[in-house]
C-alpha cells in the first residue's frame, strides 16, 4: 500500500505537470486571448489608416472622412462616396458594397494611388 507521503509527492507532481502544459498553451507575451494577434499588428493596421485619413483631410477636403473601427467612410454632400480598408488578407483592389465601392489597400496609399481610385468612382 502507498504512504501517505507518496500520495502528495504524486499530487504535486500531478499538479507541477498541469500547470507546465497550460502555461505552454497559454497567451504568449504581447498577444490578445480573444484573437491570438498581437497588439502591434493591431496598432500597425490602425496607424495605417490614421495615416490614410489624414492624407485624405490634406489633400481632398471636399470629402468628409469617418473613421470606422476597421475602414474609412468617404462622404461628399451626404452620400456615402467610398469605403477604404487596409487589410492584407484581401486582394488590393476594387469591389462594391451595394451602391459603394470598397477599396482595399495593403499599406498606407500615396496620394497618386488615392488620385487614381477616387477618379475611376465617378
Amino acid at each position: 500500500m502507498i504512504d501517505g507521503i507518496w500520495w502528495l509527492v504524486i499530487l504535486f507532481v500531478v499538479i507541477a505537470a498541469l500547470w507546465l502544459l497550460a502555461k505552454s498553451r497559454g497567451v504568449k507575451a504581447g498577444e490578445t486571448s480573444y484573437s491570438g494577434q498581437s497588439k502591434q499588428t493591431k496598432t500597425t493596421a490602425n496607424d495605417g489608416l490614421q495615416k490614410t485619413s489624414a492624407l485624405l483631410k490634406q489633400y481632398f477636403p471636399n470629402y468628409r472622412v469617418t473613421r470606422k473601427a476597421n475602414h474609412l467612410l468617404l462622404s461628399q454632400q451626404d452620400q456615402k462616396v467610398a469605403m477604404i480598408t487596409m487589410d492584407k488578407k484581401v486582394a488590393i483592389g476594387q469591389r462594391r458594397l451595394g451602391s459603394v465601392p470598397v477599396i482595399n489597400y495593403h499599406r498606407v496609399p500615396s496620394r497618386a494611388q488615392l488620385t487614381a481610385n477616387l477618379q475611376d468612382m465617378k
